[in-house]
């Protein structure tokens, strides 16, 4: 059977996966009367809770004899270790854009990608149906960018349609709003050519996804580079350098039929295939017929630019909800993640106790805490911290990022003036219609931590923020952090509502009536800068005597509850984020405030 192998990209909330649940549909691949989840491909469970796709997946689809394998990427800049490998197993590529947003960072950064390994995009306008759709300025928007990343004349050369994924047509005619996905089955077809391998070399294979199963154990997936591989033939795992990692045989192979992985008896090259068997080989190795003996060369990763502190949890209520809490647990499962998402490094740090993880952004180790925690863990994160670099003359760098910012007019200001403090520099205003002004800025990561929370509020939740990481820059120097000190419980025991009271003008609170809590733990926002250790605990002295309004009622303002992102952007230096599967607390590194006092101290003379 003839087939094609193609990517969908764009930036998160473009439509992707909600276009690839329209090709499912539309190609009969599920049953008119099955019952299917809308956005089928986020499997995930913190994929359907947050709309966005994490993880990078195959499916296929078969059109008028012609089997078409779809890859369907994530749209966030960090989970961009996922695209880049995925980009070397297909021949083509659909660039969805949205029809008002325009080609934005994340677009950018993987249509790079896609153009430099000599793809031929395919550029589709999604959403046409949109009432503020701006389908001319986009399209010219979409050629600037390609010029900008040096696309040759050919891939300038792209063929257009204009579609709405959630009503399920596509058009060459942008005025067009029914129809079928048929136009688009019928471009990729006549625009991506079939894989053009040897079928009769010696069978290789790299790996660029790595998943596991609780019957088959590692799972393997990748394209066929070349050559035939049928099931129980022996086979080997190379590194990059060529040295052989083990030899083992090809147990099981599944083909991707629709949202199934499906056994099959042989896969011939251009197949994207799984592959069971193998117990130590891992992504970016080539599997191979023991005669080849050089590896398939895979894509170079952007290198982290962010790293947190994974601990074990040493708070007072350690152990009580989670089942996962010591070491050598977070050990193994951190070394788990680290073998299938190749943009995450982990190292142990010398107490053993905790483990340096480094990844592509907040976002990213964000969802692998959050996943975590779901699995029964219990950790101490610390603040994210950037990765600082040198140049060939022994200065220091640091990362930079390339922010846009959709922004009320009213707003812009204060967002403009927010930003320089934080050592950005504006590179582009323009209003973007619609009373909205995109500016765009290169911001060293630093200044950013944190910063998403506070963006949101000076916008009234109305501004939309997108980033991507740019280069290693000229260290910017001192940054200024968080302006507020915080409350700290001075001991351990529920928190009641007469202390709780008063307390409400100190600041914000994060905690409610009968919370547990413990020395050290944050408890709010000071309304100061300073730190103050205050005593949620106190209870009311008993009297014989009774005065008329002495025992009114304590109204409180129901406390400020962060998600574990908004946590992780707040807390200081000297703070962690406890996370248990229940829970989500803040609290000072050193829960003794002699200990406090003292590290303060070695800190100032230092």
């Amino acid at each position: 059977m003839s087939q094609r192998n193609i990517a969908i990209i764009a930036h998160v909330d473009h439509g992707k996966t909600t276009l690839v649940d329209q090709l499912f549909r539309q190609s009969g691949t599920f049953r008119d009367n099955q019952r299917v989840e809308e956005r089928a491909m986020d499997s995930n469970d913190l994929e359907k809770e947050r709309g966005i796709t994490i993880l990078a997946k195959p499916t296929s689809v078969e059109w008028n004899g012609i089997r078409i394998n779809i890859v369907d990427t994530p749209g966030h800049a960090d989970f961009g270790g996922e695209v880049e490998r995925i980009l070397s197993m297909v021949d083509g590529v659909i660039l969805l854009v949205d029809s008002s947003e325009g080609a934005m960072p994340q677009t950018k950064f993987v249509t790079g990608k896609a153009l430099a390994l000599g793809l031929k995009p395919i550029v589709v306008v999604n959403k046409v149906d949109r009432p503020d759709e701006r389908i001319q300025e986009v399209l010219d928007e979409v050629f600037d960018l390609f010029v900008t990343l040096d696309a040759n004349d050919e891939q300038l050369d792209f063929p257009v349609l204009y579609a709405s994924g959630r009503n399920g047509y596509a058009s060459e005619d942008p005025q067009r709003r029914e129809g079928t996905l048929e136009p688009m089955f019928q471009k990729i077809v006549d625009h991506v050519p079939p894989p053009a391998l040897d079928e009769n070399a010696p069978f290789s294979f790299l790996v660029t996804l790595l998943d596991r199963d609780n019957f088959l154990g590692r799972i393997l997936t990748g394209r066929v580079q070349s050559g035939t591989l049928k099931v129980n033939q022996p086979i080997h795992a190379l590194d990059a350098d060529g040295n052989v990692i083990e030899t083992g045989r090809a147990s099981k192979i599944l083909s991707f039929r629709g949202l199934d992985r499906v056994p099959v008896d042989e896969a011939k090259a251009g197949d994207i295939i799984s592959l069971a068997g193998l117990t130590v080989a891992t992504v970016a190795n080539t599997i191979a017929d023991p005669q080849v003996s050089e590896p398939i060369k895979a894509q170079p990763i952007d290198p982290p630019t962010l790293s947190m502190r994974f601990a074990v949890n040493d708070s007072p209520m350690a152990g009580r909800e989670g089942s996962k809490v010591t070491s050598r647990m977070i050990r193994d499962r951190l070394a788990r993640e680290a073998e299938s998402n190749v943009a995450i490094k982990v190292t142990e740090s010398e107490d053993k106790d905790s483990f340096e993880v480094a990844g592509r952004g907040e976002l990213q180790l964000g969802v692998l805490i959050e996943t975590m925690r779901r699995e029964g863990f219990e950790l101490g994160i610390s603040r994210p911290r950037v990765l600082f670099g040198e140049d060939e003359n022994g200065n220091k760098t640091e990362p930079y990022e390339t922010v846009v910012i959709d922004v009320d007019d009213e707003f812009s200001g204060t967002v403009v003036d927010k930003m320089n403090i934080r050592k950005a520099e504006m590179t582009d205003m323009r209003p973007s219609g619609g009373g909205k002004t995109r500016i765009t800025f290169s911001a060293p990561s630093r200044g950013l931590i944190g910063y998403h929370g506070e963006f949101l509020s000076d916008t009234r939740g109305t501004g939309i923020m997108n980033r991507l990481f740019e280069k290693y820059g000229p260290h910017k120097g001192k940054i200024e952090g968080r302006k507020n000190g915080v409350l700290i419980s001075n001991g351990a025991g529920e928190a009641n509502a007469y202390a709780l009271g008063p307390l409400e003008e100190r600041g914000i609170l994060f905690v409610g009536v009968g919370e547990a809590l413990y020395e050290g733990m944050i408890i709010g926002e000071n309304a100061k800068p300073e730190d103050l250790e205050v005593n949620p605990m106190k209870s009311k002295a008993l009297t014989n005597f009774r005065a008329s309004g002495k025992d009114d009622s304590i109204r409180l303002t129901p406390p400020k509850k962060m998600t574990l992102e908004q946590a992780i952007a707040y807390i200081d230096d000297d703070e962690m984020v406890e996370v248990t599967p229940k829970t989500i607390r803040l609290r000072k590194r050193y829960l003794d405030p002699n200990e406090r006092k003292r590290m303060s101290r070695a800190k100032a003379a230092a």
